[in-house]
């Protein structure tokens, strides 16, 4: 075990991987772990320590995979069980850590225990697994409560009983075919148990857990008023502060404190971090308390706009609340959840198109693409500063921007079906990355396209036309990690420089002598005289009275104690 205080991933870089946009090896359009396995060397060259790897299970993919069919065999489009062990041993062999996505809320509606549920009575044992119930109304024809779908559309659906007759309603909080497992059921608790050890048996060094805050629902599954007439499915509370029934309610510690236990049990630090849409943070932070999870995404950060004092409040914020339970905070700006974080800052603060999970479609106010680099790269040297552990998106470190433009016709993701096309989902950060801008698919595979479309934009920003380059973003990015790593900036404390008090400047301390300052208002801000600059997020500027960070720009300097 590492040194209490100081394990790996409490200042860890970890790197998202989404399997079916990195690399495709067999040429079906489609991402595979052949074609991970082969892109590993990149991944170490740029300086990450762990990856994230989402789902590669057995899955009919209605949700891109986290419609979980078979959670201990690799579904044919990736690959094999056996192409799974070799991307493991090859990560560790470079000198990176796995962890891989779990998804204990439900599972697909083809997972074998949903398929013999079906085909059993009510009150039987399958069904006790799933949350089945009886419709209300003479007929039993409506739902058995007002539940909405965070995909769109109710949360409930009817099933036709095995004598073709209409029957019960089973609980899905997202597509129809995520049926919610049952958590008050002591069946559920032993099968994730089971499939983490099988895992954790071959060697991922921890977990990221889908949905973290959704496991246990409140036993008579009550009617939720929603706090506004258009309602927000990831609310943790109403107008009168009341915590929703479906969310974040207290039993689910006790989950990962057993989760805890069996982590602990097994060599090398393995670990859990939480997905979890809760708020306020303090809320949050109970997720990594010494005994349960070992971190929480920090979304409150992620959603935070572009200006310096909500910044500050943020990162305050995050380090007081998780500092309370002895967690590092995480660090977060873009996932394949979000709009990319090079697109979202090219609308002003808190415009509504950037805001929420509803996608970005052609018939939306475009970006400022230009504007929105800018900021993303200054956010991003801001964000690789702080203490604690960082997790970057694939993609993000070329500056790829979200597809702002994808075809309607192309899109895969639920909740655009689901809404009619009122939110067009998540699609647009989910493109293929580009290797080789001269390259069929831009290098991402040897076919001609993808399952995904690619802009044509994107074979300047490929890998290949960034490496060497010097500005590049990804040379950026190399240049952060290596200065995070040998300056140690994800341990040690924060403290914000005095002399900054300008609402619209982020300045901090770091140990070693780093000083970090990021301009967001409108006027230069000089640069301390004999400074050294050790990394900048784009070119400094020269005024009358010296050496200045201009408009949207971060710097790290070196500065004598």
């Amino acid at each position: 075990m590492s040194e209490s205080g100081r394990e790996w991933w409490r200042s860890a870089v970890f790197y998202q991987i989404y399997p079916r946009s990195f690399a495709d090896a067999d040429g079906d359009g489609m991402g595979d772990l052949p074609g991970i396995t082969s892109r590993l060397g990149d991944l170490a060259e740029l300086g990450v320590d762990a990856i994230w790897l989402s789902p590669f299970y057995l899955s009919p993919m209605h949700d891109a995979g986290y419609d979980v069919a078979d959670f201990r065999q690799v579904d044919p489009r990736f690959g094999t069980l056996a192409d799974a062990r070799t991307l493991i041993e090859e990560v560790h062999r470079l000198g990176m850590r796995l962890i891989v996505d779990l998804v204990p809320n439900h599972t697909s509606d083809e997972h074998v225990w949903f398929t013999a549920a079906l085909a059993s009575p009510p009150g039987s044992r399958e069904r006790a697994r799933y949350l089945f119930r009886d419709g209300i109304g003479p007929a039993g024809d409506q739902p058995p409560n007002n539940w909405r779908s965070v995909f769109g559309g109710s949360a409930w659906t009817r099933v036709t009983e095995a004598d073709g007759g209409h029957g019960q309603w089973y609980l899905h909080l997202f597509d129809s075919s995520q049926p919610d497992l049952n958590w008050s059921n002591r069946e559920v608790h032993e099968e994730v148990l089971d499939v983490m050890r099988f895992w954790l048996d071959h060697g991922v060094d921890g977990f990221r857990v889908d949905v973290a805050h959704s496991l246990i629902k409140v036993d008579d599954l009550p009617d939720w008023h929603y706090p506004t007439e258009h309602h927000d499915p990831f609310a943790t509370a109403n107008e009168g502060g009341a915590l929703p029934p479906m969310w974040d309610q207290e039993e689910v510690h006790e989950v990962y404190r057993e989760w805890r236990r069996l982590l602990d049990s097994y060599d090398g630090d393995r670990i859990a971090v939480a997905e979890a849409w809760v708020f306020p943070y303090s809320r949050l932070a109970r997720y990594s308390r010494p005994d349960e999870l070992h971190q929480a995404f920090n979304f409150p950060y992620l959603e935070t706009s572009w200006a310096a004092q909500e910044q500050r409040a943020v990162i305050d914020l995050s380090m007081k609340e998780s500092g309370a339970v002895g967690a590092p905070v995480t660090w977060v700006l873009s996932n394949h959840d979000v709009i990319r974080h090079a697109t979202r800052f090219g609308y002003p603060p808190h415009d509504p198109t950037a805001a929420g999970h509803a996608g970005i479609s052609s018939r939306s106010p475009q970006p400022n693409t230009e504007l929105g680099l800018l900021r993303a790269r200054a956010a991003t040297l801001v964000m690789l500063a702080l203490p604690g552990s960082a997790y970057l998106y694939q993609g993000e470190e070329l500056g790829l921007p979200e597809h702002t433009t994808l075809p309607d016709e192309r899109r895969q993701d639920p909740t655009y079906v689901r809404t009619g096309g009122e939110m067009v989902g998540r699609d647009g950060c989910r493109v293929p990355i580009p290797w080789h801008g001269d390259a069929p698919s831009y290098g991402f595979g040897p076919a001609e396209t993808s399952w995904l479309p690619q802009p044509a934009q994107w074979a300047a920003l490929s890998r290949a036309a960034q490496t060497g380059v010097d500005g590049s973003t990804l040379e950026l990015y190399r240049t952060a990690l290596e200065l995070r790593r040998s300056l140690g900036l994800g341990l040690g404390e924060l403290t914000w420089a005095e002399g900054y008090d300008s609402f619209e400047t982020i300045a901090l301390h770091r140990p070693g002598g780093v000083l970090v300052i990021a301009n967001l208002g409108e006027q230069p801000v000089a640069v301390p005289d004999g400074a050294t600059v050790l990394v900048a997020s784009a070119e400094l500027i020269h005024t009358d009275a010296g050496l200045a960070v201009p408009t949207d720009v971060t710097v790290w300097l070196g500065v004598s104690s």
